[in-house]
C-alpha cells in the first residue's frame, strides 16, 4: 500500500503507527500541502478533497480520512473489538477526536510550529483553541481515571486516533502537567514494543 502524507501531520501518523503495529508495509509518498501539492490535478484525482493522508490500496483504490484508514486496517485485529458495544465506544471516541479534539489541539499546533507564519487572524483564535482543547483534555482525563485505555482493557484504534495529536499537544502550547491520567496513558502507548514515533520513517 502507498500512503500520500506529510511526515509531521498527526493525521498521517495514525495509519503509519497502526500499520507498523500490525507489521504492514507502507510506501510513503510525501505531499507538501504548504506548497499546494495536494491541490494538483493529479492528487485531486486520488482524493477529491485535496487532503492528506490518502491511502492507495493494493488494488489501486484510494481511501481518504485518517480514521477511516484506521478502521480499514484494523479489521480482523485486536485493535478493532469483537463486542458490538465496544465497537460503538471505539467509534464514539474517534468521533470525539475529530469533532472536539483535533480541531483545536491539532490546529493550534499547526499554526504554532508547522505553518511558516501565523497571520493575525489565526493568532487571535488561540484563546478559543486553548479553551476548547483543554475542555477535550478534561474529558479524556476524567475518562482515563482508573483505565489503561479508552475502551476496555485493550489498545484500540480509539487510542491511536487520540494519541496522534495529544502527544504533541505541547507544540500548540497546551500544558499537560495537570493531566496525570493522560500522561500515564501516553507513556503506556509509547511503551508498546512495536511503537514508532511521528518522526520515524522506518515502516
Amino acid at each position: 500500500m502507498r500512503l500520500y502524507q506529510m511526515q509531521d501531520s498527526g493525521n498521517c501518523y495514525k495509519p503509519r503507527l497502526l500499520a507498523h503495529l500490525l507489521g504492514l508495509k507502507l510506501e510513503l509518498v510525501d505531499v507538501d500541502i504548504l506548497k499546494g501539492e495536494s491541490r494538483t490535478a493529479d492528487f485531486l484525482a486520488k482524493n477529491l478533497n485535496g487532503r492528506t493522508p490518502t491511502l492507495e490500496l493494493d488494488d489501486g483504490q484510494f481511501l481518504a480520512e485518517s480514521d477511516a484508514m484506521l478502521f480499514y486496517l484494523a479489521q480482523g485485529t485486536s485493535f478493532w473489538p469483537d463486542d458490538t458495544l465496544a465497537r460503538a465506544q471505539v467509534l464514539q471516541w474517534m468521533f470525539f477526536e475529530q469533532y472536539s479534539h483535533e480541531p483545536y489541539i491539532a490546529v493550534a499546533r499547526f499554526w504554532n510550529v508547522i505553518a511558516p507564519e501565523c497571520p493575525p487572524s489565526m493568532q487571535s483564535r488561540f484563546p478559543e483553541w486553548h479553551q476548547k482543547g483543554y475542555a477535550a483534555l478534561d474529558v479524556m482525563e476524567k475518562h482515563l481515571n482508573g483505565k489503561h485505555y479508552f475502551v476496555g482493557d485493550t489498545y484500540t484504534i480509539a487510542d491511536i486516533a487520540l494519541y496522534a495529536y495529544t502527544h504533541k499537544a505541547e507544540d500548540g502550547d497546551f500544558d499537560l502537567g495537570s493531566y496525570p491520567n493522560i500522561r500515564n496513558w501516553l507513556a503506556r502507548i509509547a511503551a508498546h514494543p512495536k511503537h514508532i514515533t511521528m518522526e520515524d520513517r522506518n515502516i
